[in-house]
Protein backbone atom coordinates (compact mmCIF):
# COMPACT_ATOMS: atom_id res chain seq x y z
CA UNK A 1 0.00 0.00 0.00
CA UNK A 2 1.12 3.56 -0.54
CA UNK A 3 0.15 5.61 2.05
CA UNK A 4 0.23 9.93 0.64
CA UNK A 5 0.05 12.89 3.75
CA UNK A 6 -2.67 15.24 3.09
CA UNK A 7 -1.45 18.71 2.10
CA UNK A 8 -3.66 20.16 0.43
CA UNK A 9 -7.27 19.45 1.94
CA UNK A 10 -5.81 19.50 5.46
CA UNK A 11 -8.43 21.30 7.96
CA UNK A 12 -6.18 24.52 9.82
CA UNK A 13 -5.79 23.77 13.35
CA UNK A 14 -9.49 23.95 15.48
CA UNK A 15 -11.42 23.70 12.31
CA UNK A 16 -14.06 21.09 11.65
CA UNK A 17 -13.03 18.87 8.73
CA UNK A 18 -15.81 18.77 5.68
CA UNK A 19 -18.61 16.01 6.63
CA UNK A 20 -18.22 13.00 3.70
CA UNK A 21 -21.04 12.55 2.16
CA UNK A 22 -22.61 9.07 1.72
CA UNK A 23 -21.10 7.97 -1.25
CA UNK A 24 -17.92 9.48 -0.69
CA UNK A 25 -17.50 7.31 2.62
CA UNK A 26 -18.67 4.11 0.62
CA UNK A 27 -15.82 4.97 -2.28
CA UNK A 28 -13.06 5.18 -0.06
CA UNK A 29 -14.92 2.01 2.01
CA UNK A 30 -14.59 0.32 -1.10
CA UNK A 31 -11.13 1.62 -1.82
CA UNK A 32 -9.91 0.71 1.38
CA UNK A 33 -10.91 -3.25 1.08
CA UNK A 34 -9.02 -3.15 -2.15
CA UNK A 35 -5.48 -1.75 -0.22
CA UNK A 36 -5.78 1.27 -2.15
CA UNK A 37 -3.80 4.14 -1.13
CA UNK A 38 -6.06 7.05 0.78
CA UNK A 39 -4.61 10.22 1.87
CA UNK A 40 -4.31 10.30 5.81
CA UNK A 41 -3.99 13.56 7.95
CA UNK A 42 -0.85 15.18 8.82
CA UNK A 43 1.03 13.44 12.56
CA UNK A 44 -0.36 14.43 15.43
CA UNK A 45 0.88 13.85 19.03
CA UNK A 46 0.75 10.55 20.85
CA UNK A 47 -0.90 10.06 23.30
CA UNK A 48 -0.90 6.36 25.31
CA UNK A 49 -4.54 5.30 25.45
CA UNK A 50 -3.67 3.77 28.94
CA UNK A 51 -2.27 7.22 30.32
CA UNK A 52 -3.52 9.50 32.93
CA UNK A 53 -5.71 12.34 31.80
CA UNK A 54 -3.89 15.94 31.29
CA UNK A 55 -3.88 17.93 33.69
CA UNK A 56 -7.36 20.35 33.97
CA UNK A 57 -6.34 23.33 32.94
CA UNK A 58 -4.92 22.15 29.61
CA UNK A 59 -7.83 19.90 28.89
CA UNK A 60 -10.24 23.19 29.50
CA UNK A 61 -8.22 24.93 26.07
CA UNK A 62 -9.64 21.95 24.19
CA UNK A 63 -11.96 21.28 22.35
CA UNK A 64 -12.63 17.78 23.21
CA UNK A 65 -12.97 18.95 26.81
CA UNK A 66 -16.30 20.73 25.45
CA UNK A 67 -17.49 18.72 23.82
CA UNK A 68 -17.07 15.60 26.85
CA UNK A 69 -19.21 18.35 29.05
CA UNK A 70 -21.93 18.45 26.62
CA UNK A 71 -21.93 14.54 26.31
CA UNK A 72 -22.28 14.45 29.57
CA UNK A 73 -24.62 17.05 30.79
CA UNK A 74 -26.93 15.62 27.85
CA UNK A 75 -26.36 12.28 29.25
CA UNK A 76 -27.31 13.00 32.43
CA UNK A 77 -30.64 15.04 31.35
CA UNK A 78 -31.54 12.03 29.21
CA UNK A 79 -31.44 9.83 32.82
CA UNK A 80 -33.09 12.21 34.50
CA UNK A 81 -35.79 12.66 32.10
CA UNK A 82 -36.11 8.77 31.93
CA UNK A 83 -36.60 7.97 35.73
CA UNK A 84 -38.93 10.89 35.85
CA UNK A 85 -41.29 10.06 33.14
CA UNK A 86 -41.03 6.23 34.68
CA UNK A 87 -41.76 7.19 38.52
CA UNK A 88 -44.71 9.30 36.77
CA UNK A 89 -45.73 6.60 34.23
CA UNK A 90 -45.69 3.85 36.83
CA UNK A 91 -47.55 5.50 39.51
CA UNK A 92 -50.26 6.72 37.28
CA UNK A 93 -50.90 3.99 35.90
CA UNK A 94 -51.01 2.04 39.39
CA UNK A 95 -53.28 5.58 40.55
CA UNK A 96 -55.37 4.46 37.38
CA UNK A 97 -55.63 0.85 37.93
CA UNK A 98 -56.85 1.28 41.97
CA UNK A 99 -59.54 3.94 40.46
CA UNK A 100 -58.32 6.53 42.76
CA UNK A 101 -56.12 9.19 39.93
CA UNK A 102 -55.13 11.99 42.64
CA UNK A 103 -52.71 14.45 39.85
CA UNK A 104 -51.45 16.36 43.29
CA UNK A 105 -50.07 12.94 44.99
CA UNK A 106 -48.56 11.69 42.33
CA UNK A 107 -46.69 15.04 42.12
CA UNK A 108 -45.83 15.00 45.83
CA UNK A 109 -44.81 11.06 45.45
CA UNK A 110 -42.55 11.78 42.09
CA UNK A 111 -40.38 14.81 44.30
CA UNK A 112 -39.90 12.51 46.59
CA UNK A 113 -38.83 9.41 44.96
CA UNK A 114 -36.93 11.32 42.35
CA UNK A 115 -33.86 13.28 43.34
CA UNK A 116 -32.43 10.19 44.91
CA UNK A 117 -33.30 8.00 42.33
CA UNK A 118 -31.66 9.78 40.64
CA UNK A 119 -28.40 10.81 42.34
CA UNK A 120 -28.07 6.89 43.57
CA UNK A 121 -28.54 6.85 39.40
CA UNK A 122 -26.01 8.83 38.16
CA UNK A 123 -23.25 7.38 40.27
CA UNK A 124 -23.65 4.12 39.60
CA UNK A 125 -23.98 4.75 35.82
CA UNK A 126 -20.55 6.82 36.25
CA UNK A 127 -18.71 3.72 38.02
CA UNK A 128 -20.26 1.39 35.09
CA UNK A 129 -18.34 3.96 32.27
CA UNK A 130 -22.00 4.29 31.07
CA UNK A 131 -20.43 8.44 30.72
CA UNK A 132 -17.85 7.90 28.23
CA UNK A 133 -17.39 8.12 24.75
CA UNK A 134 -20.13 5.88 22.45
CA UNK A 135 -17.22 3.94 21.46
CA UNK A 136 -15.96 2.85 24.62
CA UNK A 137 -19.34 2.96 26.72
CA UNK A 138 -20.93 0.10 27.52
CA UNK A 139 -24.45 -1.34 26.11
CA UNK A 140 -28.31 -2.42 27.53
CA UNK A 141 -26.67 -4.93 30.21
CA UNK A 142 -24.86 -2.56 31.91
CA UNK A 143 -27.95 -0.36 31.60
CA UNK A 144 -29.69 -2.80 33.28
CA UNK A 145 -27.79 -4.16 36.04
CA UNK A 146 -27.31 -0.21 37.08
CA UNK A 147 -31.00 0.40 37.24
CA UNK A 148 -31.41 -2.95 39.12
CA UNK A 149 -28.16 -1.73 41.53
CA UNK A 150 -30.24 2.33 41.83
CA UNK A 151 -33.09 0.16 43.17
CA UNK A 152 -31.66 -1.95 45.80
CA UNK A 153 -29.72 0.61 46.81
CA UNK A 154 -33.05 2.67 46.95
CA UNK A 155 -34.93 0.21 48.73
CA UNK A 156 -32.39 -0.58 51.09
CA UNK A 157 -31.97 2.93 52.24
CA UNK A 158 -35.87 3.77 52.17
CA UNK A 159 -36.60 0.89 54.55
CA UNK A 160 -33.23 1.92 56.37
CA UNK A 161 -34.77 5.86 57.06
CA UNK A 162 -38.08 4.24 58.48
CA UNK A 163 -40.24 5.08 55.54
CA UNK A 164 -43.54 3.42 55.44
CA UNK A 165 -45.07 1.89 52.10
CA UNK A 166 -48.39 0.43 51.64
CA UNK A 167 -46.73 -1.92 48.56
CA UNK A 168 -43.14 -1.92 47.32
CA UNK A 169 -44.47 -2.44 43.78
CA UNK A 170 -43.49 1.17 43.31
CA UNK A 171 -39.71 -0.36 43.10
CA UNK A 172 -40.45 -3.45 40.41
CA UNK A 173 -43.06 -1.12 38.38
CA UNK A 174 -40.67 1.81 38.25
CA UNK A 175 -38.09 -0.45 37.41
CA UNK A 176 -39.66 -1.95 34.72
CA UNK A 177 -40.46 1.45 33.16
CA UNK A 178 -37.45 3.26 33.80
CA UNK A 179 -35.29 0.33 31.56
CA UNK A 180 -37.69 1.21 29.02
CA UNK A 181 -37.71 5.22 29.16
CA UNK A 182 -33.53 5.31 29.60
CA UNK A 183 -32.83 3.03 27.29
CA UNK A 184 -35.17 4.76 24.85
CA UNK A 185 -33.51 8.04 25.67
CA UNK A 186 -29.88 6.97 25.39
CA UNK A 187 -30.96 5.38 21.81
CA UNK A 188 -32.34 8.26 20.46
CA UNK A 189 -29.38 10.43 22.57
CA UNK A 190 -27.23 8.25 20.86
CA UNK A 191 -28.64 8.57 17.16
CA UNK A 192 -28.81 12.33 17.31
CA UNK A 193 -25.41 12.93 18.48
CA UNK A 194 -24.20 11.19 15.87
CA UNK A 195 -25.76 12.57 12.83
CA UNK A 196 -25.01 15.73 14.96
CA UNK A 197 -21.13 14.99 15.06
CA UNK A 198 -21.23 13.89 11.39
CA UNK A 199 -22.39 17.28 9.95
CA UNK A 200 -20.16 18.37 11.86
CA UNK A 201 -17.18 16.46 10.63
CA UNK A 202 -16.07 15.40 13.39
CA UNK A 203 -15.14 11.79 12.59
CA UNK A 204 -12.94 9.14 14.00
CA UNK A 205 -10.55 8.13 11.22
CA UNK A 206 -9.49 4.27 10.60
CA UNK A 207 -7.68 1.86 8.69
CA UNK A 208 -9.14 -1.47 8.04
CA UNK A 209 -6.55 -3.66 7.77
CA UNK A 210 -7.17 -7.08 5.23
CA UNK A 211 -8.01 -8.12 2.25
CA UNK A 212 -11.10 -9.93 0.14
CA UNK A 213 -14.89 -10.11 0.97
CA UNK A 214 -14.58 -9.91 4.44
CA UNK A 215 -12.51 -7.02 5.05
CA UNK A 216 -14.58 -4.97 2.08
CA UNK A 217 -17.67 -6.18 3.49
CA UNK A 218 -16.56 -4.67 6.90
CA UNK A 219 -15.00 -1.23 5.22
CA UNK A 220 -18.41 -1.03 3.42
CA UNK A 221 -20.92 -1.90 6.36
CA UNK A 222 -18.03 0.94 8.74
CA UNK A 223 -18.12 3.79 6.18
CA UNK A 224 -22.05 3.47 6.25
CA UNK A 225 -22.78 2.95 10.25
CA UNK A 226 -25.28 6.14 10.88
CA UNK A 227 -24.28 5.44 15.03
CA UNK A 228 -20.23 5.46 14.63
CA UNK A 229 -19.24 8.37 12.52
CA UNK A 230 -15.83 6.40 11.54
CA UNK A 231 -14.38 7.90 7.94
CA UNK A 232 -12.28 4.71 6.76
CA UNK A 233 -9.14 6.21 5.35
CA UNK A 234 -6.90 3.10 4.29
CA UNK A 235 -6.64 0.00 3.58
CA UNK A 236 -3.37 -2.23 4.37
CA UNK A 237 -2.42 -5.39 3.84
CA UNK A 238 0.48 -6.45 5.31
CA UNK A 239 2.41 -5.93 9.01
CA UNK A 240 5.13 -3.21 6.98
CA UNK A 241 2.38 -1.23 5.48
CA UNK A 242 0.38 -0.73 8.92
CA UNK A 243 3.71 0.51 10.42
CA UNK A 244 4.36 3.02 8.04
CA UNK A 245 0.60 4.20 8.40
CA UNK A 246 0.69 4.10 11.64
CA UNK A 247 4.11 6.62 11.81
CA UNK A 248 2.05 9.46 9.69
CA UNK A 249 -0.46 9.74 13.03
CA UNK A 250 -4.11 10.80 12.21
CA UNK A 251 -5.46 7.33 12.87
CA UNK A 252 -8.09 7.27 15.73
CA UNK A 253 -9.09 3.35 14.31
CA UNK A 254 -7.94 0.24 13.72
CA UNK A 255 -9.90 -2.46 12.63
CA UNK A 256 -8.50 -6.29 11.31
CA UNK A 257 -11.22 -7.83 8.79
CA UNK A 258 -7.91 -10.31 8.01
CA UNK A 259 -7.75 -13.86 9.77
CA UNK A 260 -5.20 -14.44 8.03
CA UNK A 261 -3.24 -11.61 9.26
CA UNK A 262 0.27 -12.76 11.23
CA UNK A 263 -0.77 -14.00 14.70
CA UNK A 264 2.23 -13.45 16.51
CA UNK A 265 2.17 -9.47 15.17
CA UNK A 266 -0.90 -8.78 16.74
CA UNK A 267 -0.25 -8.06 20.35
CA UNK A 268 2.61 -6.02 19.23
CA UNK A 269 -0.05 -4.37 16.26
CA UNK A 270 -2.54 -3.54 19.81
CA UNK A 271 0.38 -2.58 21.88
CA UNK A 272 1.81 -0.02 19.48
CA UNK A 273 -1.58 1.21 18.69
CA UNK A 274 -2.92 1.46 22.38
CA UNK A 275 0.71 4.07 22.92
CA UNK A 276 -0.55 5.96 20.05
CA UNK A 277 -3.87 6.18 21.53
CA UNK A 278 -5.14 4.64 19.23
CA UNK A 279 -8.60 1.17 19.53
CA UNK A 280 -8.26 -1.67 17.84
CA UNK A 281 -11.43 -3.71 16.69
CA UNK A 282 -11.55 -6.95 15.07
CA UNK A 283 -14.24 -8.29 13.20
CA UNK A 284 -14.87 -11.88 13.67
CA UNK A 285 -15.37 -14.64 11.37
CA UNK A 286 -17.48 -17.20 11.90
CA UNK A 287 -14.86 -19.55 13.61
CA UNK A 288 -13.68 -17.05 15.73
CA UNK A 289 -17.55 -16.45 17.03
CA UNK A 290 -17.81 -19.85 17.57
CA UNK A 291 -14.65 -19.73 19.68
CA UNK A 292 -15.92 -16.91 21.74
CA UNK A 293 -18.35 -20.38 24.05
CA UNK A 294 -14.90 -22.40 23.33
CA UNK A 295 -14.19 -24.75 26.50
CA UNK A 296 -10.60 -25.02 27.13
CA UNK A 297 -9.38 -28.79 27.52
CA UNK A 298 -5.95 -29.22 29.47
CA UNK A 299 -3.57 -31.50 29.27
CA UNK A 300 -3.76 -32.57 25.62
CA UNK A 301 -0.91 -32.57 23.52
CA UNK A 302 -1.80 -29.29 21.54
CA UNK A 303 -4.40 -26.66 23.15
CA UNK A 304 -7.32 -27.68 22.20
CA UNK A 305 -11.32 -25.62 23.07
CA UNK A 306 -13.95 -27.35 22.78
CA UNK A 307 -17.37 -26.27 21.20
CA UNK A 308 -20.30 -26.36 22.88
CA UNK A 309 -23.57 -26.42 21.31
CA UNK A 310 -25.17 -22.88 21.91
CA UNK A 311 -28.41 -23.95 23.64
CA UNK A 312 -30.21 -22.55 26.42
CA UNK A 313 -30.58 -24.84 29.61
CA UNK A 314 -30.64 -24.50 33.13
CA UNK A 315 -31.39 -20.71 35.02
CA UNK A 316 -30.48 -19.20 31.41
CA UNK A 317 -33.92 -21.68 29.85
CA UNK A 318 -35.77 -19.97 32.84
CA UNK A 319 -34.52 -16.45 33.05
CA UNK A 320 -35.72 -16.19 29.08
CA UNK A 321 -38.43 -17.86 29.64
CA UNK A 322 -40.24 -16.36 32.21
CA UNK A 323 -39.34 -13.55 30.25
CA UNK A 324 -41.00 -14.28 27.39
CA UNK A 325 -44.13 -15.14 29.28
CA UNK A 326 -44.08 -11.64 30.96
CA UNK A 327 -43.49 -9.51 27.90
CA UNK A 328 -45.46 -11.05 25.41
CA UNK A 329 -48.97 -11.26 27.73
CA UNK A 330 -48.14 -7.55 27.98
CA UNK A 331 -47.63 -6.81 24.59
CA UNK A 332 -50.73 -8.90 23.63
CA UNK A 333 -52.96 -6.56 25.95
CA UNK A 334 -51.29 -3.34 24.27
CA UNK A 335 -51.67 -4.24 21.18
CA UNK A 336 -54.68 -5.81 20.88
CA UNK A 337 -56.72 -2.65 19.37
CA UNK A 338 -53.99 -3.46 16.65
CA UNK A 339 -54.87 -6.63 16.10
CA UNK A 340 -58.22 -5.91 16.23
CA UNK A 341 -58.35 -3.02 13.52
CA UNK A 342 -56.32 -5.72 11.66
CA UNK A 343 -58.56 -8.45 11.70
CA UNK A 344 -61.23 -6.58 10.49
CA UNK A 345 -59.24 -5.23 7.53
CA UNK A 346 -58.47 -8.38 6.48
CA UNK A 347 -62.06 -9.95 6.51
CA UNK A 348 -63.35 -7.48 4.97
CA UNK A 349 -60.80 -6.53 2.12
CA UNK A 350 -60.16 -10.36 1.34
CA UNK A 351 -61.50 -13.70 1.26
CA UNK A 352 -59.89 -16.85 2.78
CA UNK A 353 -58.94 -17.43 6.49
CA UNK A 354 -57.61 -14.67 9.14
CA UNK A 355 -54.66 -16.27 10.27
CA UNK A 356 -52.15 -18.03 7.83
CA UNK A 357 -50.32 -21.03 9.69
CA UNK A 358 -46.63 -21.63 7.97
CA UNK A 359 -45.11 -24.67 8.83
CA UNK A 360 -42.32 -23.83 9.84
CA UNK A 361 -38.61 -26.00 11.22
CA UNK A 362 -38.28 -24.58 15.13
CA UNK A 363 -35.93 -25.74 17.66
CA UNK A 364 -34.42 -29.45 16.80
CA UNK A 365 -35.83 -29.11 13.34
CA UNK A 366 -39.21 -29.90 14.40
CA UNK A 367 -41.88 -27.73 12.57
CA UNK A 368 -44.56 -25.90 14.09
CA UNK A 369 -47.33 -23.94 13.08
CA UNK A 370 -46.13 -19.99 12.77
CA UNK A 371 -49.21 -17.83 13.36
CA UNK A 372 -49.19 -14.55 10.62
CA UNK A 373 -52.01 -12.33 9.71
CA UNK A 374 -52.87 -13.49 6.33
CA UNK A 375 -51.37 -10.71 3.91
CA UNK A 376 -51.52 -12.83 0.43
CA UNK A 377 -54.29 -14.38 -1.76
CA UNK A 378 -55.43 -17.98 -1.07
CA UNK A 379 -53.18 -19.67 -3.64
CA UNK A 380 -49.80 -17.92 -2.88
CA UNK A 381 -48.30 -21.29 -2.08
CA UNK A 382 -49.33 -23.04 -5.31
CA UNK A 383 -47.98 -19.76 -7.19
CA UNK A 384 -44.69 -19.65 -5.35
CA UNK A 385 -42.53 -22.34 -8.17
CA UNK A 386 -43.93 -19.66 -10.75
CA UNK A 387 -42.39 -16.58 -9.11
CA UNK A 388 -38.86 -18.38 -8.20
CA UNK A 389 -36.85 -17.01 -10.95
CA UNK A 390 -38.01 -13.34 -9.04
CA UNK A 391 -36.31 -13.84 -6.29
CA UNK A 392 -34.48 -10.49 -5.04
CA UNK A 393 -32.87 -12.60 -2.14
CA UNK A 394 -29.00 -14.40 -1.65
CA UNK A 395 -29.00 -17.48 0.08
CA UNK A 396 -31.73 -19.42 1.17
CA UNK A 397 -34.16 -16.75 1.31
CA UNK A 398 -37.18 -15.91 -0.71
CA UNK A 399 -38.07 -12.64 -1.01
CA UNK A 400 -40.01 -9.97 -3.75
CA UNK A 401 -40.49 -6.14 -3.68
CA UNK A 402 -43.41 -6.28 -5.28
CA UNK A 403 -45.12 -9.78 -4.82
CA UNK A 404 -47.83 -9.66 -7.04
CA UNK A 405 -49.81 -12.43 -4.54
CA UNK A 406 -50.02 -9.68 -1.56
CA UNK A 407 -53.68 -8.14 -1.01
CA UNK A 408 -53.17 -4.50 -0.67
CA UNK A 409 -53.95 -4.67 3.19
CA UNK A 410 -51.41 -7.24 2.94
CA UNK A 411 -48.75 -4.83 2.25
CA UNK A 412 -49.57 -2.18 4.84
CA UNK A 413 -49.49 -4.85 7.80
CA UNK A 414 -46.25 -6.32 5.77
CA UNK A 415 -44.72 -2.93 5.45
CA UNK A 416 -44.95 -2.48 9.69
CA UNK A 417 -44.68 -5.77 10.53
CA UNK A 418 -48.43 -5.97 11.91
CA UNK A 419 -48.60 -9.63 10.09
CA UNK A 420 -45.75 -11.10 12.80
CA UNK A 421 -47.95 -9.99 16.12
CA UNK A 422 -50.08 -13.48 16.53
CA UNK A 423 -46.38 -14.87 16.94
CA UNK A 424 -47.04 -13.52 20.30
CA UNK A 425 -49.29 -16.30 20.99
CA UNK A 426 -46.42 -19.05 19.66
CA UNK A 427 -44.05 -17.54 22.39
CA UNK A 428 -46.95 -17.81 25.44
CA UNK A 429 -47.15 -21.76 23.66
CA UNK A 430 -43.34 -22.36 24.09
CA UNK A 431 -43.22 -22.70 20.25
CA UNK A 432 -41.06 -19.61 20.32
CA UNK A 433 -39.56 -16.88 21.72
CA UNK A 434 -39.63 -13.38 21.73
CA UNK A 435 -35.93 -12.77 20.64
CA UNK A 436 -33.94 -15.45 18.48
CA UNK A 437 -33.29 -16.62 15.20
CA UNK A 438 -36.03 -16.05 12.56
CA UNK A 439 -38.04 -19.15 11.96
CA UNK A 440 -37.45 -19.57 8.07
CA UNK A 441 -40.47 -21.42 5.37
CA UNK A 442 -39.48 -24.87 4.44
CA UNK A 443 -39.00 -23.88 0.75
CA UNK A 444 -35.98 -21.77 2.69
CA UNK A 445 -34.63 -24.64 5.36
CA UNK A 446 -34.45 -27.11 2.85
CA UNK A 447 -31.68 -24.80 0.94
CA UNK A 448 -29.48 -23.99 3.86
CA UNK A 449 -25.95 -25.51 4.23
CA UNK A 450 -24.88 -27.66 7.66
CA UNK A 451 -23.11 -24.63 9.68
CA UNK A 452 -26.27 -22.72 8.96
CA UNK A 453 -28.17 -25.05 11.57
CA UNK A 454 -26.64 -24.47 14.32
CA UNK A 455 -28.99 -21.94 14.77
CA UNK A 456 -32.07 -24.46 15.29
CA UNK A 457 -30.69 -25.46 18.60
CA UNK A 458 -32.86 -22.87 20.08
CA UNK A 459 -36.29 -21.89 20.17
CA UNK A 460 -36.73 -19.07 16.72
CA UNK A 461 -37.74 -15.55 17.79
CA UNK A 462 -40.49 -13.28 16.70
CA UNK A 463 -37.45 -10.54 16.03
CA UNK A 464 -33.82 -10.73 16.23
CA UNK A 465 -30.68 -9.04 15.21
CA UNK A 466 -31.49 -9.32 11.38
CA UNK A 467 -34.29 -7.10 11.79
CA UNK A 468 -32.15 -4.68 13.77
CA UNK A 469 -29.57 -4.93 11.55
CA UNK A 470 -30.61 -4.25 8.14
CA UNK A 471 -33.52 -6.59 7.52
CA UNK A 472 -34.05 -8.37 4.34
CA UNK A 473 -31.00 -6.01 2.98
CA UNK A 474 -28.16 -8.44 4.40
CA UNK A 475 -26.46 -11.19 2.62
CA UNK A 476 -27.95 -14.76 4.25
CA UNK A 477 -24.53 -15.98 5.27
CA UNK A 478 -24.30 -12.44 7.22
CA UNK A 479 -27.47 -12.73 8.61
CA UNK A 480 -26.75 -16.38 9.77
CA UNK A 481 -23.53 -15.23 11.65
CA UNK A 482 -25.81 -12.18 13.34
CA UNK A 483 -27.54 -15.64 14.96
CA UNK A 484 -24.16 -16.70 16.13
CA UNK A 485 -23.29 -13.68 17.73
CA UNK A 486 -26.71 -13.42 19.39
CA UNK A 487 -26.49 -16.66 20.57
CA UNK A 488 -22.89 -16.02 22.01
CA UNK A 489 -23.67 -13.21 23.32
CA UNK A 490 -27.48 -13.66 25.06
CA UNK A 491 -28.74 -11.62 28.09
CA UNK A 492 -31.88 -10.57 29.16
CA UNK A 493 -30.06 -6.76 28.90
CA UNK A 494 -29.44 -8.06 25.00
CA UNK A 495 -33.00 -9.32 24.17
CA UNK A 496 -34.19 -6.20 26.02
CA UNK A 497 -32.27 -4.07 23.65
CA UNK A 498 -33.39 -6.04 20.45
CA UNK A 499 -36.68 -5.42 21.25
CA UNK A 500 -35.87 -1.68 21.67
CA UNK A 501 -34.42 -1.71 18.57
CA UNK A 502 -37.59 -3.37 17.00
CA UNK A 503 -39.52 -0.19 17.28
CA UNK A 504 -37.42 2.15 15.44
CA UNK A 505 -36.22 -0.41 12.72
CA UNK A 506 -40.06 -1.05 12.12
CA UNK A 507 -41.57 2.42 12.14
CA UNK A 508 -38.03 3.21 9.34
CA UNK A 509 -39.36 0.15 7.08
CA UNK A 510 -35.58 -0.78 6.62
CA UNK A 511 -35.45 -3.45 4.57
CA UNK A 512 -38.79 -4.64 4.95
CA UNK A 513 -41.04 -6.23 1.91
Amino acid sequence: MRIDEQTSAQAKPGEARKPLRAHDRSRQAGAAANGAAIPVARPEPHRDIRSQRAPLVAKVLRTSTLRAAIRIITLLACDYAGIALALIGWLSFKAWWKGDFNTDLIRSQVEAYLTFAFFVTALLFARHDLYRERIRRPGMALIVNGLFQATVVSLVFSLASGAKFHSYSVFIGALGCSILTVAGFRALHDRATARVTSAAGITRKALVVGTGDHAKAVSATVADAISWPVEIVGGVTAPEDLQAALSLGGIDEVIIADSDFPQEQIVQLAERCHRRGIDVHVAPTTMEILLQRGEFRPGMAVPLFTLNPPVFAGIDFAIKRAFDLAVSSILLVVLSPVLLVSAIAIKLTSRGPLLYRSMRPGIGEVAFPCLKFRTMRTDADERMSDLERFNEASGALFKIRRDPRVTTVGKLLRRFSIDELPQLWNVLRGEMSLVGPRPLPQRDFDLLEEWHRQRYLVLPGITGLWQVSGRSDLEFDDLVRLDFVYLERWSVGLDMLILLKTFPAVLARRGAY
